[in-house]
């Protein structure tokens, strides 16, 4: 079967591999129909992402149809169309005791450090298969995984309708973050540098925008929030200076919450934590999130309608992370397709 594999930074290739076999624990095989590109699978392309290894076949966001079930499979059936969890957990390590095996001492992350979703076929447990909602398209569907993310952001942050949230960055991760946050009841304050991506947030649902690019974002926060501050602020962008900034924009007892993955030096100042007595929270991948999901979408309050902005074939993935580093500013989600 064809797979993508990122060989190493800068290089990906398309290659063979053995068609994977259905055994007692990995008893589900999938066919692969669409998955999406994610900041982190380009940050793997480029080589800024810490967590992975190499040679990878890339992809997390992994959306096919259920081909055949091993004999103690119970609750899917060939034909069934699913999503697949990307997290591999012990089960046994101290996370995984309190119920946080998306941060386990043992963590496997499937397009990560083992083989994900960019090939034609997976093998995995019917325990992280997911069935889709009908009516949803495959390549829509991807869309849930980015979601699951927000879900997860958001309950660290332990949003409510208390809060004034700042999302600094609206891009994909951004506006998957605002779709979920708009159910909380919390205003929203939504920043970038591209006003289209802006404008659409205040379609979405966000009650303020920020211009990056014109305006002090601190400042404008501030004057936002009768001058208190945002009380939880997500950096959806994760750029060198985005953690100080929201320190500094976040209100006193407020939660600040990091999801980005490089490993290069940023400012933090202490003053600005101990002062406010700020939470600095991680929120990584998501745990168990995709029923939640999947639930707003059955009951109408998800709409994922348009999140997808362009679709390559599996070949082209190359072209694909070559389209994306363009940074042209209609891209949201890009996803790759299987014939």
């Amino acid at each position: 079967m064809k797979a993508i594999q990122i060989v190493k930074p800068g290089e990906i290739r398309m290659i063979e591999m053995e068609k994977p076999e259905i055994t007692e624990h990995d008893n589900v095989l999938i066919k692969m129909t669409a998955a999406g590109i994610c900041g982190s699978d380009v940050g793997i392309y480029h080589g800024t992402n810490a967590a992975a290894t190499y040679p990878r076949v890339i992809g997390h966001e992994m959306v096919g149809v259920v081909e055949r079930t091993g004999e103690h499979v119970t609750h899917l059936k060939p034909g069934d169309r699913v999503i697949v969890d990307q997290v591999v957990n012990c089960g046994h390590c101290y996370a995984c005791e309190i119920d946080r095996g998306n941060v386990c001492a043992e963590l496997k992350v499937r397009g990560v450090h083992i083989d994900g979703g960019y090939r034609e076929y997976m093998a995995v447990p019917e325990k992280d298969c997911y069935l889709l909602p009908e009516g949803l398209s495959d390549e829509t569907a991807v869309m849930i995984e980015p979601v699951t993310i927000a879900i997860q952001s958001c309950s660290r942050a332990a949003l409510n309708e208390k809060d004034t949230l700042l999302i600094y960055g609206a891009g994909a991760l951004g506006s998957s973050i605002l779709k979920i946050a708009r159910l909380s009841g919390a205003k929203i304050i939504a920043a970038d540098i591209v006003e289209e991506k802006l404008a659409e947030a205040v379609e979405n649902g966000a009650d303020f925008t920020i211009n990056c690019g014109k305006e002090d974002v601190v400042a404008r926060a501030k004057e936002l929030t009768g001058g208190y501050g945002p009380t939880v602020c997500i950096d959806a962008a994760c750029t060198k200076d985005s953690l100080l900034t929201l320190l500094k924009a976040a209100g006193n007892a407020g939660r600040v919450m990091t999801m980005g993955f490089s490993v290069d030096p940023v400012q933090v100042n202490q003053f600005l934590i101990t002062s406010k007595e700020l939470d600095v929270r991680g929120s990584r991948l998501q745990n168990k999130k995709f029923q939640r999901a999947i639930e707003l979408i059955r009951e109408g309050k998800l709409d994922l309608t348009g999140a997808v902005s362009h679709t390559f074939p599996l070949e082209r993935a190359k072209e694909a992370f070559e389209f994306i580093d363009t940074k042209d500013a209609s891209i949201r989600k890009v996803v790759l397709t299987f014939g």
